[in-house]
């Protein structure tokens, strides 16, 4: 009878253990690590919106105003997020980025193709993922 009790208790505890790692290991990790991947390939997307509107600005020095809308998914595993254009490194802060996070403590972080610090040297602003999302340059 006591040898059923101890075993019994024993594979109890470890179901009890696992049932509290289950969440971790097979749900969050997971979760974080694509969402860690989506995250970049917003940026990615975005930073080529932005390269490509920069492709098309006339060189003159004329009054220009050139706009595009764009759609990003509404939500990453379920989560909302948020898209900034940030201050590059201390270094080089001209050197603008783009910077992805979420509710958790994921964050991506996508360079502006090399162009952050010709003409979007003032590039700023923040958007959420939700709706049509609008970029335009105007000069001046």
């Amino acid at each position: 009878m006591i040898e059923y009790i101890l075993i019994s208790s024993i594979l109890l505890l470890f179901f009890v253990i696992t049932i509290l790692m289950v969440n971790n290991i097979f749900i969050e990790e997971p979760s974080n690590f694509l969402t860690s991947y989506a995250y970049m390939d917003i940026g990615n997307g975005i930073s080529t919106r932005i390269v490509d509107l920069y492709a098309i600005i006339p060189y003159s020095q004329v009054n220009t105003h050139i706009g595009t809308k764009f759609d990003v998914p509404d939500d990453v595993a379920g989560k909302g997020y948020v898209i900034e254009i940030v201050e590059g490194p201390p270094n080089r802060p001209s050197d603008r980025r783009i910077v992805i996070s979420g509710a958790g403590p994921i964050k991506s972080t996508v360079s502006l193709s090399g162009i952050g610090e010709t003409v979007f040297g003032i590039a700023e602003g923040r958007t959420t993922a939700s709706g049509l999302n609008y970029i335009e340059y105007q000069y001046p």
